[in-house]
């Protein structure tokens, strides 16, 4: 299990566009390297994120192997209504990982 940090602020005005921050803890490797005996080190990333705001899909990144480890994703967003926020991260090898932050519009 990879670790998530997000940072969505818990009350905005309704109206207002607030900032959406996630990070996620993930060995990234691109595939592109040799171990010192010539072997080929596979590919192993996260080749997706998506953030959907009351199951409605308001971000989405498609991710090559030129990100860096841990990708940090920085994004803004329009406050409609009280709701959570689902992020969604996907990757080679069976990699999956959601996470979910709840927000009060006043």
């Amino acid at each position: 299990m990879a670790r998530q940090l997000i940072n969505v602020p818990a009350k905005v005005k309704r109206g207002q566009v607030f900032e959406i921050k996630t990070l996620i803890s993930h060995i990234m490797e691109t595939g592109f390297r040799f171990t010192t005996t010539g072997d080929k080190i596979p590919r192993d990333i996260v080749t997706t994120f998506s953030c959907s705001y009351n199951g409605e899909e308001i971000f989405r990144a498609d991710l090559y192997p030129a990100i860096s480890a841990n990708p940090f994703l920085d994004f803004f967003t329009v406050a409609t209504e009280s709701g959570t926020l689902d992020f969604k991260w996907a990757g080679d090898n069976g990699f999956s990982e959601t996470a979910s932050a709840k927000i009060v519009v006043e």
